[in-house]
């Protein structure tokens, strides 16, 4: 695995943004839920380009009309698509969702459950789920952050991504996937899992309340001295008043 050096000063900041952040937003957050892991990953790949009220819709709706995964993984694929309308691209995910599920029976020789993860090192364990189709640096993030499992992994949403660029913690040519390889290497090392789930917490909650995409609200931004992004759009706003 290759090793990242993080610059000190970057570091700082980082940890310097979070906490400010944490004051804002109350650290430490409760975890939204407890799914298992095998759970957590179907529900991580509804939501991919899907609002999350359309995403947790869609399910619900699919493990009320199916009492397993492997009753979803041996069903009708129309029916599956159907369960999962609310969700974007249903007549792709439902087949996806089905191969994932056959590819987990196949390679844990059929006990269908990702419940293992919790005893292999993180990177391995992020390693293992980005072998499967769809499953990308936030998907095998969120597995293990979000799920029972609780383990130290940063997921990094569009949200997130965006203000850690616009903070400086990445470049602008940083898309989201490899960032999340460079933003985790800024937590310290000694950060326990509670507080790695902050810190992706604060940075999604601050570009959903404040840093918005367009329009951002920089003049009651709680980080605005720390943001090249924000001090350059108040310097022009007051240039063009005067």
């Amino acid at each position: 695995m290759t090793l990242l050096l993080t610059d000190p000063n970057r570091q700082q900041k980082a940890i310097a943004i979070h906490n400010r952040l944490c004051v804002e937003y109350g650290c430490p957050i409760p975890y939204f839920h407890a799914l298992d892991p095998l759970s957590e990953l179907i529900s991580a790949l509804l939501s991919h380009r899907t609002k999350n009220r359309d995403s947790n819709r869609a399910f619900q709706r699919l493990t009320a009309q199916f009492p397993s995964w492997e009753s979803v993984r041996e069903a009708e694929t129309k029916t599956v698509e159907e369960a999962i309308a609310p969700c974007t691209w249903p007549e792709q995910k439902a087949p996806r969702i089905q191969q994932v599920l056959r590819l987990v029976d196949e390679k844990t020789h059929g006990k269908s459950s990702l419940d293992f993860l919790a005893d292999m090192f993180v990177p391995d364990a992020r390693a293992w789920l980005e072998s499967l189709p769809g499953v990308g640096p936030k998907t095998s993030a969120a597995v293990l952050c979000f799920s029972r499992l609780r383990r130290r992994a940063l997921p990094v949403d569009s949200h997130h991504h965006r203000v850690a660029q616009r903070v400086g913690l990445i470049s602008n040519s940083v898309a989201v996937g490899p960032s999340h390889a460079v933003l985790e290497a800024l937590l310290p090392e000694d950060w326990n899992a509670q507080q790695v789930y902050d810190n992706h917490e604060v940075m999604m909650l601050h570009g959903q309340r404040c840093c918005f995409y367009s329009k951002p609200a920089c003049d009651r931004c709680v980080i605005l001295d720390l943001c090249p992004h924000g001090q350059s759009k108040i310097q022009t706003l007051k240039s063009k008043i005067h």
